[in-house]
């Protein structure tokens, strides 16, 4: 793939610095998933760590990387999950972490954020206008701003999770994978057509944050006025292109779903599997929950990105009295 800007080496490179408790996550085929699905569903954990997301991964990249040139700061624009996660890398190597992050990010990942040691900002908007803030703080302080998914440590670290699934053997018909800003699909997508070429890689948004979907389909970037969706961690406005050009060459659908179907996932991961996904995590079964022909006696892998949910919300989304 000459055109793309993941390097497989690289990516095994990147394997090497990311610390264990971040690899070899739990992978196993869910029963009771299938019964309720009707076809197999292998289930790849990535919130048994310490920031209960796969941002770990790329978080150990981008910080091995700086550290070994002795840099001290980084600043990243986060909806909660890769600022957990760089704060807990930074805190390790010594690095100082600026997060900047929207009010609107789930109130229980602005807590952790605010425990973990990194300097926390808000700005008046969101996640976008995050984005813009970080890079201005980044210019002021002749710091690195980490941009995810478009810097490709995000993307490459969250490739090792591919690597795992290439590995695992035997082959899996289809992967269905969290797309928001792009580092988890164009990674684990890049390793799978690489070295599992008959793998389906399907990226799956919310209808309500549906940017990098169209772009994906119109082969050119489009951006939307606003998002409106629970799933927090993929709701982005203003795709970015290079992402874009990465998936274009790895993806071979990309979908929407509904809001109703990312909660009867979440549920569906509650009750069938004993996992408390937060919503971005539950896109995979959403998918196969709006589609079951598609995937009918199929053999699927669903990648649980995510489990850092506010349990308020979380309990009225799935209508659970405490």
């Amino acid at each position: 793939m000459p055109e793309t800007r993941l390097d497989l080496a690289r990516i095994r490179a990147a394997r090497r610095v990311i610390a264990p408790v971040f690899l070899d996550t739990p992978l196993y085929r869910c029963e009771p998933l299938e019964r309720a699905l009707g076809c197999r569903v292998s289930v790849k954990l990535e919130t048994v760590n310490p920031v209960r997301s796969f941002k770990g991964r790329g978080a150990e990249v981008v910080v091995s990387g700086l550290a070994e040139r002795g840099e001290r700061a980084v600043v990243c624009a986060s909806a909660g999950n890769l600022g957990l996660a760089l704060a807990w890398s930074g805190r390790r190597r010594g690095l100082d972490v600026t997060v900047v992050a929207s009010p609107f990010a789930p109130a229980a990942k602005l807590d952790r954020l605010r425990a973990s040691g990194a300097h926390l900002e808000l700005v008046d908007g969101d996640f976008d206008v995050a984005r813009e803030r970080a890079a201005d703080l980044a210019r002021h302080r002749g710091v690195r701003l980490l941009e995810d998914s478009l810097d490709l440590e995000t993307c490459e670290g969250a490739a090792t999770i591919g690597l795992e699934l290439a590995e695992a053997g035997p082959s899996f018909d289809a992967v269905l994978i969290a797309l928001g800003g792009g580092a988890l699909a164009t990674g684990v997508g890049h390793v799978l057509k690489t070295c599992a070429p008959g793998t389906e890689v399907i990226a799956v948004q919310p209808a309500g944050a549906p940017a990098m979907t169209r772009s994906w389909h119109e082969r050119r970037v489009v951006t939307t006025d606003s998002t409106d969706t629970i799933a927090d961690g993929v709701a982005g406005r203003c795709p970015i292109p290079e992402v874009l050009g990465d998936l274009l060459l790895v993806a071979d659908d990309a979908v929407l779903v509904r809001e109703e179907s990312i909660v009867a996932g979440m549920r569906l991961f509650l009750e069938h599997a004993g996992l408390v996904a937060e919503p971005s995590a539950a896109l995979g079964l959403a998918a196969i929950l709006e589609d079951r022909d598609r995937f009918a006696g199929r053999h699927v892998v669903t990648v649980v990105c995510g489990s850092n949910v506010d349990l308020t919300a979380y309990h009225r989304w799935l209508g659970v009295t405490s």
